[in-house]
């Protein structure tokens, strides 16, 4: 098996804001398992609020590039597990090596990765597509350009109940509001009131992560279901989250790739918590794993390549929130780009 790595630098379509930072492109990973005939691919993009970089990235997977190339076949189980004690300091890189491996799998047995898992597709979810914090004007403006049965809409402004209100004008689809843990307990439960009256699903992560007597209060007390995402990044956080949040917003990522979001959402099941998986900025490689989890989630937010100016792959595609697979096995995805800023084999 040889290890392929490649960095890119994804330019958005459009500046993203979120309420602790913005940004026009991200630098992503890719890595590449070849093994004969076939090709797994995975993904995973910086993230400054997780202390994570492409060069951190990279320097994790080369380091043990020797051990990935002479391990001999395995389920996805057993490889992660073997893989996580050398890459626990990097769930970024271990993530991206996870996903490429899983699709590397499921195509050497000539199946779709949802089929290898014996999931059936037929009711799957819809994915939000996600509005960042702008001036009303243009956030009414993009909406309309981009008409869809759900919005994930980006708050942690002092202008957050106008903005809901402004959108809410324009369209009858259901909203999604994510602070980015901007907001403070009161702030957040009087918002969750007037929210619930605009038509909102449910707040993702109102509060700072590490706020976590106000959080288990917001559980208590606000007018609508609370679900995490900075307050959980790996499998340890469910028990963590529960009985302080209605539900948990899986990260790749943050957990190390499919195998443990598999866990992560079984878990969450058992503790009757909604389950959620969410995207980085990233393209179709990565959002494609995303897709073959659908029939495990109650939520998804998978939108991260619709907001590229230009994708590097094919695989998935969403059409009005509605997710259609490739007619490829593994994950479905093909690299398209072959001009990477580094490239290492």
């Amino acid at each position: 098996m040889q290890l392929i790595l490649r960095t890119y630098k994804l330019q958005l379509e459009h500046t993203f804001r979120i309420s602790r930072q913005s940004y026009g492109h991200k630098k992503v990973m890719i890595v590449e398992l070849k093994d004969g005939e076939y090709s797994g691919y995975g993904e995973a993009s910086e993230n400054p609020y997780y202390h994570q970089s492409v060069d951190d990235m990279v320097l994790s997977l080369s380091k043990i590039k020797q051990v990935i190339e002479k391990y001999l076949e395995s389920t996805p189980e057993i490889f992660w597990e073997k893989m996580y004690p050398l890459l626990k300091d990097n769930m970024f890189a271990l993530c991206a090596l996870d996903i490429a491996y899983n699709d590397l799998y499921a195509k050497k047995k000539k199946k779709k990765l949802y089929e290898l898992w014996n999931y059936r597709i037929e009711n799957n979810i819809l994915s939000n597509f996600t509005s960042g914090i702008d001036s009303i004007e243009n956030m009414i403006l993009k909406m309309k350009e981009t008409p869809w049965p759900i919005y994930k809409i980006k708050l942690g402004t002092k202008e957050d109940l106008a903005i809901v209100k402004a959108l809410r004008k324009h369209t009858d689809a259901i909203f999604r509001i994510d602070a980015n843990g901007a907001w403070e307990v009161e702030e957040t439960l009087h918002n969750a009131t007037e929210f619930k009256k605009l038509g909102v699903e449910f707040l993702e992560q109102p509060l700072a992560a590490e706020n976590l007597d106000g959080i288990k209060y917001v559980f208590q007390h606000a007018a609508l279901p609370v679900i995490a995402d900075e307050s959980c990044q790996t499998e340890s956080d469910i028990d963590h989250c529960y009985q302080k949040f209605h539900g948990v917003n899986i990260k790749l990522v943050k957990c190390g790739g499919l195998t443990p979001a598999r866990r992560m959402i079984a878990k969450a099941k058992k503790l009757k918590m909604k389950t959620m998986v969410g995207c980085m900025t990233e393209s179709s490689i990565g959002i494609s794993a995303i897709a073959h989890l659908l029939p495990s989630l109650d939520y998804v937010d998978m939108d991260g390549a619709l907001l590229l100016r230009k994708d590097i792959a094919t695989g998935v595609t969403i059409q009005k929130g509605r997710i259609n697979y490739s007619e490829l096995n593994g994950t479905g995805v093909v690299l398209t780009d072959n001009d990477p800023l580094i490239l290492i084999n």
